[in-house]
Formats: structure tokens, sequence, C-alpha cells
């Protein structure tokens, strides 16, 4: 790996990627994006909103439009990409192409956990109870597992370090 590519981090929400994106950005002296954000300031809405007004297609249009934008604009940098990012409009094959894709994985288990605390700022999980949560989680798992699964880097999410995560990179770029 090209120390000159970006670095893309995916996986389910609630799995840390923009935490650790923002952490590994800092280590790495490297800008960071997270793409659901720049989506949202540059749309000047929410995503929620987005899907709610445009649908789920036209979203999905929209985030790789901005992905490349974000790809186009700036070198070298860490982006957070939405949950779904990589398995739409062929986006796997771009950022493969790009940089590193590394995929935080978790658990069902440890995924319902941290999202039960924070499903009031998730709009499609707010209304979901805990078992309906748990069966969301499994279903969009077992749609989007082929794509995470594509990763250049996979890593256990639970207890994963920004730290750790930047030495194995570095192990994968080496």
């Amino acid at each position: 790996m090209n120390e000159q590519q970006h670095i893309f981090l995916c996986g389910f929400m609630g799995c840390g990627k923009s935490t650790h994106g923002k952490k590994l950005a800092v280590i790495e002296g490297r800008s960071f994006f997270d793409l659901d954000k720049f989506i949202e300031e540059k749309e000047q809405t929410t995503i929620q909103a987005l899907f709610d007004t445009v649908g789920e297609n036209h979203f999905r249009d929209l985030e790789t439009h901005y992905l490349k934008e974000l790809l186009i604009n700036n070198n070298n940098c860490i982006i957070a990409l939405g949950g779904g990012t990589v398995c739409f409009n062929n986006n796997i094959e771009l950022i493969k192409a790009c940089g590193l894709l590394v995929y935080i994985k978790m658990s069902v288990e440890s995924l319902s956990e941290r999202l039960k605390k924070s499903r009031q700022k998730r709009p499609l999980l707010k209304k979901l109870e805990p078992k309906e949560l748990r069966t969301f989680i499994i279903n969009k798992l077992n749609e989007r597992e082929f794509f995470y699964s594509q990763a250049h880097l996979v890593v256990n999410g639970l207890g994963l370090t920004s730290k750790k995560l930047s030495k194995l990179i570095f192990d994968v770029k080496k």
C-alpha cells in the first residue's frame, strides 16, 4: 500500500468509524472526513431527511457523487464511510482503487448494546424496540457482509484502540 493513498473505514453504524477516523487522522497526520456529515453539510439537511424526501436510490447517487468529490479535492485523507456506501454504485471498486479499505467488524450483540444507547440520535433506529433492533442489525449485516468482507483489512472492533488500528494499517501498508 502506498503512503499517498486514502484510508477508508467501513462497517455497520456504531462500530466506531467516525471515532476511530478522527483519532487516526491525528495519529497519521491526515485530514479526516465523515462522508455522512460531508453530505449533510453539502445538502444542508440530514441523511434521514434525504432518505425521506428523495428516496434511497437518489441518496445513494448523491453519496457516490460526494465520495468522488472528496477523492478529487483531497489527498491522502481518512474517510469514515456511511454504513451502506460500499454496497452501492460500484463504490467498493472506486474505494479500493483509491486506497486502503478497513472493515471494523463487530458482533450483533456488541452493535446492539452500542446502538441501544444512541437510538434516539439515529433516525433509522429511533422507533425500534431492543428485539427489533437486533433483528434489524442481523438483516442489514447479512445484506452488507459480502461487501464489507472485501476490505483490504478486517479488524475486530471490540476493544479496538486507534493506536492499535494505526499499527494494523501500518503493517498492511509495509
